[in-house]
């Protein structure tokens, strides 16, 4: 009687058991760096945001440095729009060959501090961004942060356009190609899974990046010598999802996946601010020399790549450029 009784109540333990785990979805979720970045720190914090939203039915497994697309950062966001990748997180200046909108964030010089940052990402002119971005097949969730792009490079202090000339650099995009060729550099389009080796075998003198988000994290102090503050470039990062899996949810599931996103990018976003701000003194600590440029040294870079901004604001289209600029002015004056 006994064994006739524990049977049954096996059984339904393990159909309730098979039942939890078919109802559990985990997506997948791509980006560029490595494990030690905040951009996986983002990552994880919306992971377990999206299983304590939903009691452990939805959760994402992170795969970090492109490996689903082969190392190829270009390649992901163009996965996520195919449906083949779920979630992204990926920087702006990565999605430029598939929505080239995206290069507005990057144009040279366009914002100088942070609030003009938040007032136009965060606002009218980010949400404009993202319905290019939904055309695409992209439905971008929230912006996070990669911050201002700083100089670094093996070879002496930079702290003008003269001492950029012939100077090898790696450069993540297209647009930055022209800005260093304004400048009289080198620059190399390189995979970033494969730029430190680059630099430390010599193939490219230095790179650009912020210091929170990759300079210190990737431990590119090892490699090279001298850093430039000139915050010349800003780039966001965003996490998105295909079009296809997010029109394939109800409206609850969606509402619980972009408050996951948000409040894991509004964190990611502190804490990228955070390691920027201690990370010049950490750069100092392991041995690199900094320069930080006046006033009238940035000017000389402004002017050198004012051609590139008008050249790449007219790609971008000058009505999204024109929000972004009345942005930045509207933050000057409140």
């Amino acid at each position: 009687m006994i064994k006739r009784t524990l049977i049954p109540l096996a059984v339904a333990a393990c159909t309730t058991l098979l039942s939890l785990s078919a109802h559990a979805d985990t997506y997948r979720l791509t980006h560029n760096t490595s494990d030690a970045t905040s951009w996986q720190k983002g990552a994880e914090k919306f992971n377990e945001l999206l299983k304590q939203a939903s009691d452990g039915d939805i959760g994402v497994r992170i795969f970090p440095n492109a490996v689903l697309s082969g190392g190829d950062q270009m390649k992901q966001a163009e996965m996520v729009g195919r449906g083949d990748i779920d979630f992204v997180i990926t920087s702006a200046i990565n999605v430029t060959p598939l929505i080239p909108e995206m290069a507005v964030f990057s144009l040279p010089y366009l914002f100088s501090n942070y609030a003009q940052v938040d007032n136009a990402i965060q606002g009218a002119p980010g949400d404009a961004v993202k319905e290019i971005a939904r055309d695409n097949g992209i439905e971008i969730l929230a912006w996070g942060e990669n911050g201002f792009r700083e100089l670094t490079n093996s070879v002496k202090p930079v702290s003008s356009p003269a001492d950029l000339r012939g100077m090898k650099i790696r450069v993540a995009g297209p647009m930055y190609i022209d800005v260093f060729d304004a400048l009289g550099a080198n620059p190399q389009q390189i995979q970033w899974t494969e730029t430190f080796s680059a630099l430390q075998q010599g193939v490219v003198d230095g790179q650009e990046n912020p210091v929170g988000s990759i300079i210190v994290p990737q431990r590119l102090y090892e490699v090279q010598k001298y850093l430039t503050e000139w915050h010349y470039s800003y780039d966001p990062i965003f996490i998105g999802v295909s079009e296809k899996r997010w029109n394939g949810w109800d409206a609850k599931t969606q509402a619980l996946v972009a408050k996951a996103a948000q409040e894991a990018m509004a964190y990611q976003r502190d804490l990228a601010r955070d390691q920027t701000r201690s990370g010049v003194e950490t750069l100092k600590q392991h041995g690199m020399t900094v320069t930080t440029l006046d006033a009238t040294q940035l000017e000389a870079f402004k002017q050198a790549t004012s051609e590139v901004y008008d050249q790449w604001a007219a790609r971008v289209g000058e009505d999204l450029v024109t929000q972004f600029e009345q942005a930045v002015k509207d933050t000057a004056s409140q």
